[in-house]
């Protein structure tokens, strides 16, 4: 089942890179009295995740904090080393936190997952973009064509709150 606009986000735990190496965060720690603006990508360094998706995000991270959003995440069904990588390559200053979904567990939970075998990559997160309060989701974007970011870059998003 597809999560939807007043579903709450399920209980999963990703992976956070840090200095120590990668550390749990639940749902909970991340989106628990928080509002939060939340993207994913179908994978890091992936060309329109690159230099399109996360870009944009990180260009009005400003706009974002200033409509009262409290963090901004990008989950990847990438391990954290892949994602801390991404991260430093993309100079993020610490605007986002990246959200390592490893083994899809919050894309296939969300029922946002797909089979990308065909083209080597296993199972990815569809693109999307939300704003989850609370865990509660209020907006939810979501393309139909995972090398389109057209429904769900921040300028769109930003839009719709």
């Amino acid at each position: 089942m597809t999560i939807k606009v007043g579903d709450q986000l399920p209980s999963v735990t990703f992976r956070v890179a840090t200095e120590d190496g990668p550390v749990p965060k639940s749902t909970d720690e991340i989106f628990k009295n928080k509002k939060v603006v939340l993207f994913a990508v179908p994978g890091a360094f992936t060309p329109t995740c690159h230099k399109n998706h996360l870009p944009s995000f990180i260009a009005r991270a400003d706009d974002f904090f200033a409509k009262g959003i409290d963090a901004i995440a990008v989950t990847a069904v990438n391990d954290p080393f892949v994602l801390a990588a991404w991260e430093k390559a993309s100079n993020a200053g610490g605007k986002i936190i990246f959200l390592s979904d490893g083994n899809g567990e919050f894309a296939k939970a969300i029922g946002l997952d797909f089979d990308a075998s065909a083209a080597g990559l296993g199972v990815r997160s569809k693109r999307y973009s939300a704003v989850v309060d609370d865990g509660e989701v209020l907006i939810l974007n979501v393309e139909d064509v995972p090398s389109k970011a057209d429904k769900t870059n921040a300028d769109v998003l930003l839009t719709q709150f």
